[in-house]
Order: C-alpha cells, then sequence, then structure tokens
C-alpha cells in the first residue's frame, strides 16, 4: 500500500539544495522525514580532490557525493519508487513539466544557478547542478520552491527552460523527479546502519590518495607546496577555489559535517547506541575546524597582501583530517543492535 499525493504544497527552508529538495518533496507527498536524514541515508559525505579533472584552473574540490546520488540512494534504502527523466527536446521537457503541475504533483528539477533570476546577480554562477521544485504555474510563470531561499518564488518559463538546459560541466539535459509511490511503513534502522557503513569505508579507504580522509592530507600537501611558491597570485586563485567549493558552490564543506551531525543525533534516537552521539560531537568539532579554514582562505584572498604564511593553513587542513578520521573510527566501532 503505498501513500497517496497530497496536492497543497508547503515551502520548507533548508541547508543544502538536494537533500532539502528531497525532503520537501517528500514531506508534501506525505512522508515526514527530516533533511539530515535523508542526507545521511544517502551516504552523501566525502571528499574528493582530483587534480586531473581542472575547474576555473584549478583541482576538483568535492565535499559530497555527485548530483542525483541522493536521490539514487535514498530509493534504494527506503524502497522509495521515484520518476526520473532527461530530454534531448526542451519543448516536450516543459509540456511534460506543465502536464505533471496540472494533475497537482509537484516536480523536482536540476538547473543551472546562473538562470535562476530571482536570485541575486552576484550569486549567478555557472553551477549546473543545482535542485529546485516546481508546484505550480501562473500564465508564463512558474512557482518554485527553491529550498537555499526563504520563501517561494517565480521564474519566468523562458528562464526555466534556460536553467533546464544549460550547457557545460554536469548539464541538467531538463532532469526531472517525483515520487510515484512511498511505502507505508519505512524500516528505518536498516537504513541507517547501512548507509554509516558506507560512508565509514569510503571516507577511510586506504588505496586512493584523493578520496576520503587520504585525500584531505593529499590536499594539505598541496597547501605546503603552494607556501614555497612566488606566483602569490595562482596560489590566491587556488585558495578562491577552496573556500568557492566548500562554502559557496553546494557542495558543503563545514555545512555538510554539521548537516552530518544532525543525522548522526537522530540515528542515535532510532538505536540509542552512545557511540552515535559521541561521533555527533566529534562532527560538529569537525565542522568548526572546516569553517575555520574558510575564513583563513577568505582573509588571504581579501587582504591582498604580497607576502602570507601557508604553513598554518596546511595545520588545519591537517587537523581537520584528524578530526573527521576520529569520527569515522567511532562509527566503524559501534555494535549495531
Amino acid at each position: 500500500m503505498s501513500q497517496k499525493i497530497n496536492p497543497v504544497f508547503t515551502h520548507y527552508d533548508a541547508a543544502h539544495c538536494e537533500s532539502g529538495s528531497i525532503r520537501s518533496m517528500l514531506k508534501n507527498y506525505g512522508l515526514d522525514i527530516s533533511e539530515p536524514m535523508v542526507f545521511g541515508i544517502a551516504s552523501s559525505i566525502v571528499f574528493f580532490y582530483f587534480p586531473p579533472v581542472k575547474v576555473w584552473g584549478h583541482p576538483l574540490i568535492s565535499y559530497r557525493m555527485p548530483p542525483r546520488s541522493m536521490l539514487k540512494k535514498i530509493q534504494e534504502r527506503l524502497g522509495i519508487t521515484f520518476v526520473t527523466k532527461t530530454y534531448q527536446d526542451e519543448q516536450l521537457a516543459m509540456d511534460e513539466l506543465d502536464a505533471l503541475l496540472m494533475e497537482g504533483r509537484p516536480v523536482g528539477l536540476q538547473t543551472s544557478v546562473a538562470y535562476l533570476t530571482y536570485i541575486i546577480p552576484e550569486f549567478r554562477v555557472y553551477f549546473n547542478g543545482h535542485m529546485l521544485l516546481i508546484y505550480g504555474k501562473e500564465g508564463n510563470e512558474y512557482l518554485v520552491s527553491d529550498t537555499v531561499v526563504d520563501r517561494p518564488m517565480r521564474i519566468h518559463a523562458e528562464d526555466l527552460r534556460k536553467a533546464r538546459f544549460a550547457r557545460g560541466q554536469n548539464p541538467p539535459n531538463g532532469f526531472m523527479f517525483y515520487p510515484a509511490s512511498i511505502p507505508a511503513s519505512i524500516d528505518y534502522r536498516t537504513a541507517i546502519r547501512k548507509a554509516v557503513k558506507q560512508t565509514v569505508n569510503m571516507m577511510l579507504q586506504p588505496l586512493f590518495p584523493i578520496v576520503g580522509i587520504k585525500g584531505i592530507r593529499t590536499m594539505a600537501r598541496k597547501f605546503e607546496k603552494l607556501h614555497r611558491s612566488p606566483d602569490k597570485k595562482n596560489v590566491r586563485s587556488f585558495l578562491g577555489n577552496v573556500l568557492m567549493f566548500q562554502e559557496e558552490m553546494g557542495t558543503g564543506g563545514g555545512g555538510f559535517r554539521y548537516l552530518y551531525a544532525a543525522f548522526l543525533q537522530e540515528a542515535a534516537a532510532h538505536f540509542g547506541i552512545p557511540g552515535l552521539e559521541e561521533a555527533k560531537k566529534q562532527m560538529a568539532e569537525t565542522a568548526d575546524l572546516m569553517r575555520n579554514i574558510a575564513n583563513t582562505c577568505a582573509k588571504i584572498v581579501k587582504d591582498g597582501k604580497a607576502d602570507f604564511d601557508l604553513m598554518p593553513l596546511a595545520a588545519l587542513v591537517r587537523q581537520w583530517a584528524e578530526s573527521e578520521k576520529k569520527a569515522y573510527l567511532i562509527l566503524k566501532k559501534i555494535k549495531w543492535k
């Protein structure tokens, strides 16, 4: 038996676009779930430092799994069936969106921030992984619930079309999603256990120097190397990239660690295992460290001084690696009931 679709739409704020959109979507379709629970069950937290792929001339840095991965994992672990679709025909994509809205179905979309006209121009960056919900249409304007905005917004049909079919890295290709069925009961305990184990294994993996804790240490060595570089303009550019991807581009640095800490707190309520609460506190300390790193990068970039010392920053990154490792080692030792 599946829950009925609720046609009455409520806007919810969130910490992040994808976890927030999925949570808001499920809430509006009748499943009461928190954003931290969506984020944690989807095993979304990660660190990835990949020099072969360049973004704005610098190595790709990511603090989360790729866009759409949350949707896939939530479907897999909670038994929810989502309808997902991409398009080659732009008009067909818009027509099918309109048809679903006529049925009273809120619909999730992947978009490019660059074309979202309700966002102030300074923040309209070319990021193609932004998730939002469309819940209605009036004339040539769509009604938008963007969970990183504090209230519902509107966007012209042509601007939404451009946002859905932006080109560049990770193009949305009109990606659309909505739940087709939600189980009447969900086994959260099994989903939480599997999710935590996957995250621990991924972040503590011993082989690849670009993933998890080893990847964080690789980035610390990058800072130490840049300390000796005479090209201070390039160094500042790199720090700007670190800051942008950690705090501005939806890849979730310190903010995602706070979100994961909240997930662990909810998990502790489900299981009553002291280790989950202990890991939550350690993850919150890690998030504080990452905010310190972001502030340090911002200060160097903003000051514009001819000379600066990157060694304290490298030390902070190493401290972050050790702090986050402690959280995963606590989780690794848990005896699940």
